[in-house]
């Protein structure tokens, strides 16, 4: 067969962890997840694995892994957090790539990817170097395998790049259309130009490079990319397909790839469901027989390049004016109007001021220490994916010139980690949208940030003032921030976090919450050496000696706290440096002794004292155990507000009642107060242990007979959340009629609201027990087996709820 396709997803999200925390906190837009990763995980990544394809009546018929028939990337920082927190779709991805070389002639779908997204052309030698060999590392760790191709961060491309992806055994690359200056055949004379996208893109391509090496191009179709990503292709799967198709040249005799390249979130994020109809177009593809499926590494190793392009150079997919969007204000953003970009190019300046800097600073304080720095830092990846004592011990004996005491250890994570957020504040996402002061750029800002923090750490340096400086000219759209340096006060400096904030972190949480001796708090161990806590009425009190220890960093420190909570919000602490036992027990006395005669001024003052300028309060807590901290002052004062609306509700329904029956519009103080009453309802029987389906079933029917606006996506969530976890009881326990007939009670109750459900993974469950025990349940139920058969009809009925059919 000459007609093959190839669909390409660049799964990909910015690396959104608190450079300090190592971990994402909260983020309220993505509610109602955690955070965008998780968000876009349960949107997209997850459904991938598990995408599903229906009949002509809309019913699942069968279930496939949408990376095991795609050629994709996935960003190495989205895989390390997707490793953590949702392992599951992990392996999924990862054993996607082991099915697919199955079906590939032993080649596997995925492709590695540079390292943190940085753009090429625009990184400076070393930072080009490490983000290839991170990238390729990172690879292998995770698929265990040397990657064939590596996608470049926006496509953005120069020869310098591609020759270290050739010298670094790197086969391919995907580029857009426009980035191709003009071709010919291999050992042919004549060029011809292909410029402004005219390049043939269903062959590949050669591209020779100055250092005599070699890499092969493909050049995306670009058309039906951008109609797929951003018309109504994915609105069905076989609307996909024949579009696909019609791209062949029928007059064509030899092999022809059809291939297209879009951000892999285009399939479940961007849009709903985008994930079944690229499962539906290979289903349509494959079984008719339409053309062969491949991947780029097959279709390389079938059909080499017979001819050869020039590119481009400092070009990109996004960016119709090459490289501009990343470090001028070009005209390419996200649309807000009447808002410029002319931060990016003080914003970019200012980075590369400090990447110069600290890559001086790094040769300098780490040479005594490391044989080559360098070629260190290269080598460092090793350690960032596996952090285990026998790994760093193995990175410390290839690289230290001599044996390194317990400091100098320390201060040689400090000058690595010190490079690692120097490549990360190179984040593409941070120049690619319209402000400044925009979770990309602030995100970019906080990375500079912990370098300067470390950079001033590990050598005489003062950094900050400097950079501030410069940042000052990028102009905020934004009046009241006006420019970066504001931005950066606002947004960054806060988030700025050192040992002593650790300790008061844990100092004010544990008025809320018992911590056992030993504990994590995001990348930081904390061992409790000593810990009271005092209550009188509504006031609390806690002191103590806590040791902490960074996971990353290798750097330690005791400290002593004593935290005041006099009820509600009020509340205040200091923290120091540990001194000695003998002033933490004269502190501890003197503050024990001021609480025990309720005297809260000699106790601020007593703090003021002893703990000078180092003191906290609520809002130095990190962003998820604040917001819990705030849930738990707030209860009590939600309960008055739930009791207060429902005695309202109560005493009221009856007018509510008779108003209804004489169609006159309820008021809306009171139509609102019902509406939260039963909202609060719902919300509390799908979140308790045991679920009262009578409640519930009562429940609904108020929503419906007074048609209540209640929080569907709230409701959606917890609901799809509950079904998950019965599904997953059910998939270990599929003899349990019980079990079955409840899920099936529950999802035939709620369907009068008409929520949205993400349902993937309780259909996968569905789909897998189907397959393996529907058949023999059937036979004996034909046998006359009455539980059988009872057992055979609440599946069959729950898998109408679930919309899955089994053959």
């Amino acid at each position: 067969m000459n007609s093959h396709i190839c669909i390409h997803g660049h799964f990909y999200q910015p690396p959104r962890e608190n450079p300090w925390l190592e971990e994402v906190e909260l983020q309220d837009s993505a509610y109602p997840y955690h955070d965008w990763n998780e968000r876009i995980t349960a949107e997209c990544y997850a459904p991938n694995g598990a995408s599903r394809i229906l009949d002509a009546n809309d019913k699942i018929v069968d279930i496939i892994n949408n990376y095991s028939k795609i050629n994709f990337n996935f960003g190495p920082t989205l895989l390390s957090w997707m490793e953590r927190h949702a392992p599951e779709v992990y392996l999924s991805v990862i054993e996607a790539d082991k099915e697919s070389r199955k079906n590939f002639s032993g080649h596997g779908s995925a492709i590695a990817q540079v390292y943190n997204h940085m753009i090429m052309p625009l990184a400076c030698a070393r930072d080009k170097r490490t983000q290839v060999v991170w990238g390729i590392k990172d690879f292998q760790h995770r698929f265990g395998r040397m990657p064939e191709g590596m996608w470049l961060a926006e496509t953005a491309v120069d020869l310098e790049t591609l020759d270290l992806l050739a010298e670094h055994g790197i086969l391919f690359t995907i580029l857009a259309q426009h980035q191709a200056g003009r071709v010919r055949k291999i050992q042919g004379r004549k060029w011809g130009d292909v410029s402004g996208a005219q390049i043939d893109p269903r062959r590949p391509y050669l591209c020779r490079l100055p250092s005599g090496r070699e890499i092969s191009l493909f050049f995306y179709d670009g058309p039906i990319s951008q109609d797929m990503a951003f018309g109504g292709l994915l609105d069905k799967g076989e609307k996909f397909a024949d579009r696909l198709l019609g791209a062949f040249d029928e007059e064509r005799d030899q092999p022809q790839l059809i291939h297209i390249a879009a951000d892999g979130e285009t399939y479940g994020h961007h849009h709903r469901f985008g994930e079944m109809a690229l499962s539906y177009c290979l289903h349509h593809i494959e079984s008719n027989q339409l053309a062969r499926v491949t991947v780029y590494g097959e279709y390389l190793e079938r059909f080499p390049p017979a001819h050869e392009v020039e590119i481009v150079e400092d070009s990109s997919w996004s960016c119709i004016h090459g490289i501009e969007r990343w470090r001028s204000d070009c005209g390419c953003n996200s649309g807000r109007k009447g808002w410029t970009q002319k931060w990016r190019e003080p914003l970019r300046e200012s980075l590369d001021w400090l990447r110069d800097t600290l890559c001086s600073i790094y040769e300098i304080e780490a040479s005594p220490y490391l044989r080559d720095p360098w070629l260190a830092r290269d080598a460092y990846i090793d350690v960032i994916l596996d952090r285990s004592r026998e790994k760093i011990e193995s990175f410390f004996s290839t690289h230290r010139t001599r044996e390194l005491t317990k400091e100098e250890r320390v201060k040689v994570f400090k000058l690595l980690e010190m490079q690692r957020h120097a490549m990360l504040m190179y984040t593409s996402c941070g120049w690619f949208f319209d402000e400044i002061s925009g979770i990309e750029t602030t995100q970019v800002l906080q990375y500079a940030a912990r370098a300067i923090q470390l950079a001033e750490r590990t050598s005489d340096a003062r950094l900050e003032e400097t950079f501030l400086e410069m940042i000052r000219s990028a102009p905020s759209n934004i009046a009241e921030l006006a420019d970066g340096a504001k931005v950066y006060a606002k947004y960054v400096r806060p988030a700025i976090v050192d040992l002593l904030r650790v300790g008061a972190h844990y100092a004010i949480s544990s008025l809320f919450e018992d911590y056992p001796e030993e504990t994590t708090i995001y990348a930081y161990r904390v061992s409790r050496e000593s810990y009271e806590l005092k209550e009188a009425g509504r006031q609390k009190m806690a002191l103590g000696k806590i040791h902490m220890r960074s996971g990353i960093t290798e750097s330690e420190q005791s400290v002593s706290f004593a935290v005041l909570h006099l009820g509600d919000h009020n509340l205040v602490g200091g923290v120091r440096e540990y001194i000695g036992d003998e002033s933490f027990d004269e502190m501890r006395l003197e503050i024990i002794e001021a609480f025990r005669r309720s005297d809260v001024p000699e106790i601020i003052h007593l703090m003021d004292e002893h703990f000078e300028t180092h003191k906290y309060s609520l809002w130095h807590l990190f962003k998820d155990e604040q917001r819990k901290v705030f849930r738990w002052i707030l209860e009590s004062t939600l309960e008055e507000i739930r009791a207060s609306f429902r005695q309202i509700y109560d005493h009221h329904y009856p007018v509510m009642q008779v108003m209804r029956e004489l169609n006159t519009p309820v008021p809306k103080a009171l139509r609102t107060t019902a509406e939260f009453t039963i909202d609060a309802d719902l919300q509390k029987a799908l979140a308790g242990e045991e679920l009262d389906l009578k409640q519930l079933r009562n429940l609904v029917e108020e929503v419906n007979r007074w048609s209540f606006e209640v929080d569907k996506t709230t409701l959606g969530f917890l609901v799809s959340r509950r079904i998950e976890a019965l599904m997953e009881k059910f998939y270990a326990r599929p003899e349990d009629a019980t079990l079955l007939m409840r899920i099936e009670a529950i999802l035939r109750t709620l369907n009068p609201l008409s929520l949205k459900l993400d349902l993937w993974k309780s259909q996968k469950l569905y789909f897998s027990i189907g397959k393996r025990l529907q058949g023999g349940v059937h036979e004996i139920a034909e046998s006359g087996d009455l539980a059988a058969t009872e057992w055979l009809e609440h599946f069959r009925s729950l898998g109408n709820h679930l919309g899955v059919k089994i053959a």
